[in-house]
């Protein structure tokens, strides 16, 4: 696909469509990468995206549990 380079004040840009905008999830802001080439437009996603769904995942294979204890003796615990 070849797009237009168009003024954007004393800067330029191109146009991307809805449908590109969309497809590859570009909301607000995206990642400007600069290869040696070319360029590469990554998403940002928020933070933590998707990790219900993997949480959820985890649990159902039984992946979920604790990798150390969750209480402490009371041996350990010094007195203020």
């Amino acid at each position: 696909m070849k797009v237009a380079i168009i003024n954007v004040g004393n800067s330029k840009g191109i146009l991307l469509s809805k449908t590109i905008l969309e497809r590859y999830g570009f909301v607000e802001k995206i990642e400007l990468v600069m290869k040696q080439d070319h360029l590469e437009l990554i998403p940002v996603k928020p933070p933590r995206q998707g990790w219900d769904e993997a949480f959820k995942k985890m649990h159902e294979r039984g992946e979920d549990e604790l990798l150390i204890e969750d209480t402490l003796d009371d041996d350990i615990i010094e007195k203020w």
